[in-house]
């Protein structure tokens, strides 16, 4: 694992106007709590720091990347790490899963945790309707769940639930993202959930596991950039530590590996806003606004 941050490049974009009525807020972020007992210092365990940024965003729903308790999810450390952070906000997280709750079995500190929010036990993708939008949590951790592609349960679960959504505007959140400049990088194995929901339409993807903060601009289920395609954020910047970036993969736009923070999208009925906040003492910032397909 890589010991440190390196700098990387950022782009800010100007939002204009107020939100537009019937607008809601999303506070997203994975990678969040450490080990109970871990020091906190500069460079790790920031989840209380993450955690104040949300306090003052004081949005309508968290979404949480997976990786939420380090270094394994037992309900033990989720109740004396996590709860003392992001635990402020459990009434109003939807989370999702990551490898580190699915470490050594079926997470069932995550779902004793977070209980009916966290969806069937032992599965980890549930879906809602906000703010005019349609949000899918899925579990990307898909040798544990027999598989993310055609045939599997989850793959069969997904394209029966975009079926049935009538919503305009659709936002999917996991752990592994598809694609990243970071150090584990790209994610094949949730290819065929992207492919289901771009060819559903849908705006934006969030993902965390590479600890840093990226932009990507919308892409095709390949990775080549395509204004009809998704839109992917990883944002494993939550707090448990941060990892540099590589090389930039094709559609990076905005790279960030020395900040911790939180994404803050402002959900409409016909477009999103985003907005990295960062921690305090930290002026890097990216924002910008999208349409609906």
């Amino acid at each position: 694992m890589p010991a440190g941050p390196v700098p990387a490049s950022s782009v800010t974009t100007t939002e204009a106007g107020d939100p537009p009525a019937g607008s809601i807020v999303v506070a997203a972020a994975g990678d969040i709590a450490c080990t109970p007992g871990l020091v906190n210092s500069e460079r790790q365990c920031r989840m209380g720091a993450t955690a104040e940024v949300v306090a003052a965003a004081d949005p309508a729903m968290v979404l949480t990347l997976g990786d939420n308790q380090y270094e394994d999810g037992s309900l033990e450390n989720f109740q004396r790490s996590y709860q003392a952070s992001w635990g402020r906000f459990k009434a109003r997280t939807h989370p999702s899963p990551g490898n580190h709750e699915f470490s050594g079995g079926k997470a069932p500190g995550y779902f004793a945790y977070f209980g009916a929010a966290a969806g069937p036990p032992g599965k980890g993708w549930y879906s809602f309707d906000a703010g005019g939008w349609h949000l899918v949590s899925l579990n990307s951790n898909c040798t544990a769940i027999g598989g993310c592609g055609p045939g599997s349960a989850e793959y069969d679960w997904l394209k029966a639930d975009l079926a049935a959504s009538d919503a305009r505007c659709t936002l999917a959140y996991w752990h592994h993202p598809r694609f990243s400049s970071g150090y584990h990088g790209n994610d094949a194995s949730v290819g065929p959930l992207w492919e289901l929901l771009d060819a559903a339409g849908a705006e934006l993807v969030l993902s965390g596991h590479d600890h840093h903060y990226e932009r990507f601009a919308p892409l095709a289920p390949d990775g080549t950039p395509d204004s009809g395609g998704m839109r992917q954020f990883v944002v494993g910047t939550g707090g448990r530590s941060l990892y540099p970036t590589l090389v930039a993969e094709t559609g990076s736009e905005v790279r960030r590996s020395t900040t911790y923070g939180v994404l803050l999208l402002t959900l409409s009925p016909d477009g999103y806003r985003w907005r990295f906040a960062a921690v305090a003492g930290d002026d890097f910032t990216d924002s910008g606004q999208g349409d609906c397909h």
